[in-house]
């Protein structure tokens, strides 16, 4: 299995257009890296792709992923795109690959209907790009001798979709994690997480990688740092602090903390939180980051 990190910041990106905090000023100036918004591709051969989750950054990630480029005027080895949300920096992206590519989009049914109640996602042609409902715990092909089963992890509706009254340990079709299986190899992507209950630990025990919620370092550093007023939690993401104790002792191959917000000081490769992360045996995805497992 060949895991390529498309994209590794959460909605926004680093740096974000809008924000003038301490990474993005870094990231602006070339002394830490920029980030992309959330995305990985996988194969299991190297010749056939499916994309999880269609970022706004889409087009500028697949140029700069040669396993992805055409082959010819209009072949290319995308296959398949899977969301597993309707956040828009998961399906933004699919308007860009509205251009007549024959691929499989792959949801659960209240994800494509999200999708469906904005019109603007008829340009993404479905005579080309058939919609495949997924039932929670159904194992489909993604690619030739890749599967994914979609399976509940708690979470929210989209900001879009909110009301009144949020619910953030949704458990149900708005946002779901993906258990991928190759051969012998299985690996786990859940970008978007707000807790870890049992049987989540117990479900990714074992696996050869885990990809998961790295989206803020601790609940509460967007209003600490004047950026927001929302814990991480209540915007559907489990704080990093509170990830890494709750799997110290879960058997993992591979742990990999993906989806970082522009505030978080995991994006600064230098920081001091990346190597407490490093220590208790985490790394953080960066753009253009392959895995092979």
């Amino acid at each position: 299995m060949r895991i390529i990190i498309l994209g590794a910041a959460a909605g926004g990106g680093l740096p974000q257009w809008n924000c003038g905090c301490g990474n993005c000023d870094a990231a602006r100036a070339g002394r830490i890296p920029s980030m992309t918004q959330s995305s990985v591709a996988v194969s299991s051969d190297g010749r056939d792709w499916a994309i999880l989750n269609a970022s706004p950054d889409i087009r500028a990630q697949l140029a700069a992923t040669p396993a992805l480029h055409p082959s010819g005027p209009r072949t290319m080895p995308l296959r398949s795109v899977l969301v597993t949300n309707g956040d828009i920096d998961h399906v933004a992206g699919l308007l860009t690959l509205r251009e007549s590519h024959p691929f499989d989009l792959f949801a659960t049914q209240a994800i494509h209907d999200a999708l469906a109640a904005n019109p603007m996602m008829a340009a993404v042609n479905p005579d080309f790009v058939p919609r495949r409902t997924v039932a929670l715990d159904q194992t489909i092909p993604l690619t030739l001798g890749l599967t994914a089963t979609l399976f509940a992890v708690p979470g929210k509706v989209p900001l879009y979709q909110e009301g009144a009254t949020v619910e953030t340990g949704l458990i149900g079709e708005t946002t779901v994690g993906v258990e991928l299986r190759s051969a012998d190899r299985r690996a786990f992507y859940i970008p978007g997480c707000a807790d870890m209950p049992d049987w989540l630990r117990d479900r990714v025990a074992g696996a050869d990688a885990l990809f998961f919620d790295g989206t803020l370092w601790d609940d509460d550093e967007m209003i600490r740092m004047g950026l927001g007023r929302k814990t991480g939690r209540r915007m559907g993401h489990m704080a990093v602090t509170d990830t890494i104790p709750a799997l110290a002792d879960t058997p993992l191959g591979r742990r990999i903390f993906v989806h970082m917000n522009n505030s978080n000081p995991l994006t600064d490769p230098d920081s001091p939180q990346v190597a407490q992360a490093a220590a208790q045996g985490w790394q953080v995805a960066r753009d253009g980051m392959e895995i092979t497992l």
